[in-house]
């Protein structure tokens, strides 16, 4: 089986663009990768296109990627959409990935694009709930409250009701940052810890949608959200796009000046039924990862975590085994996480900072870990970066993701 190298990456910086729709941004992210990777569209032999919410909110469904590829005079090839909610983008590439793994493409594209932010608020963060089992909501929601009652963490007074004026995830990740804190001890302050660095990191990003800093003690007086989350912490809504193209080793061969970067390992897998202490997805797939890379977390020399909230950061530190279980607040509290230290996460700002629109985000994790193996991360360089890992979660059943997609990649010669 064959090799496979990200050869192109190409994203616009997440924002909120009033003016701009799914199909205008993804044609640029489209002319960004092209342009990086020194191809053009007819070089193109498969593209796996990323989207969630442009069928609900402008009524395209079905035909999307064709819609956009088509426009861009990229035809006569195989187009598949793909959904699978915030692990859409990651997903995408997965799917890029077995195709030329298995030789039936020998360079292909994964793009994701996404627009999220609407006038009416409402509409936005409503979205969100399709992200779980609809039929189930409020079973789902009900026990997210009564498994809640059982942590012995104080909350306090004003708590609005859940998804009241947010996303109904910033209540399931609320829940299970209280989890922590009851079983290991973590405190709102680590949360505030990992925002914090996420915001300097995110001021030295251009792509990233806020670029200020922000210390510790600004995060945890901000707005409160989800005990113990505050605004800060959370992703915010936005829009943007997307893409990498992938070749295998002998389409490689014939490019002039390529600056590979090698997949060791791409791994897809969905969520089970199980009890909170119970080995979780991250757990189980990154040690699949892992196996398959042929290294530990260890090795691993930068990272990009899904931060939906900055407890996902801390939660998925330990779940890639890059601390112990219940460790990820003092390992943030160490430094080891910022640049500078000995295992830098999320460059880029994480989805907390660089923004989240859901369809592009997977991706722009790879365009952030594939600068950084190329060198050509500017201000933000993690020295000697090597070996890197993407984790990208999805959706939400019972106490875990519905998806989860983990790359490991390698820098090329």
């Amino acid at each position: 089986m064959n090799n496979v190298y990200i050869i192109g990456v190409g994203m616009i910086r997440f924002a909120k663009y009033a003016d701009r729709t799914v199909r205008s941004m993804a044609e640029e992210a489209i002319r960004l990768v092209l342009h990086d990777a020194g191809l053009t569209a007819q070089d193109m032999q498969a593209v796996f296109f990323s989207n969630t919410f442009w069928g609900m909110f402008s009524n395209q469904h079905s035909i999307r990627g064709q819609v956009i590829l088509r426009g861009m005079k990229i035809d006569r090839i195989p187009v598949a959409n793909v959904e699978n909610a915030c692990a859409g983008g990651s997903t995408a590439l997965h799917l890029a990935y077995a195709g030329i793994r298995a030789g039936m493409y020998d360079v292909a594209m994964a793009l994701g694009s996404e627009k999220i932010s609407h006038p009416d608020k409402n509409v936005s963060l409503g979205a969100y709930a399709s992200c779980m089992d609809v039929e189930n909501f409020l079973q789902h929601i009900n026990m997210i409250m009564e498994v809640s009652k059982t942590f012995k963490v104080k909350i306090p007074e004003g708590q609005t009701a859940p998804g009241e004026g947010r996303s109904i995830f910033m209540d399931a990740y609320a829940a299970a940052a209280r989890w922590h804190m009851d079983r290991f001890g973590s405190t709102q302050h680590h949360l505030a810890v990992v925002c914090s660095k996420n915001h300097w990191h995110g001021s030295l990003n251009p792509h990233s949608q806020y670029q200020d800093p922000m210390t510790v003690e600004e995060i945890m007086a901000d707005k409160p959200v989800a005990y113990p989350l505050t605004r800060a912490m959370c992703a915010p809504v936005g829009d943007g796009a997307a893409a990498a193209i992938v070749c295998s080793e002998r389409f490689l061969k014939k490019l002039g000046n390529p600056r590979p970067v090698r997949i060791l390992a791409s791994v897809l897998g969905q969520g089970a039924d199980r009890g909170l202490d119970e080995t979780d997805i991250g757990e189980r797939l990154s040690k699949q990862a892992y196996d398959i890379a042929g290294l530990g977390p260890k090795d691993i020399d930068t990272a990009e975590l899904h931060d939906a909230t900055a407890f996902g950061e801390l939660h998925q530190t330990e779940a890639m085994g890059f601390c112990p279980l219940g460790g990820g607040g003092p390992y943030a509290m160490s430094g080891a996480t910022k640049l500078g230290g000995a295992k830098p996460i999320n460059t880029s700002g994480g989805l907390e900072c660089r923004g989240h629109p859901i369809g592009a985000s997977g991706l722009a994790q790879i365009h952030e870990l594939v600068t950084q193996l190329r060198g050509e991360a500017g201000v933000r360089q993690v020295a000697g970066a090597r070996i890197a890992l993407a984790e990208n979660g999805g959706g939400n059943i019972g106490v875990e993701e519905a998806a989860m997609c983990i790359h490991v990649l390698e820098k090329g010669i």
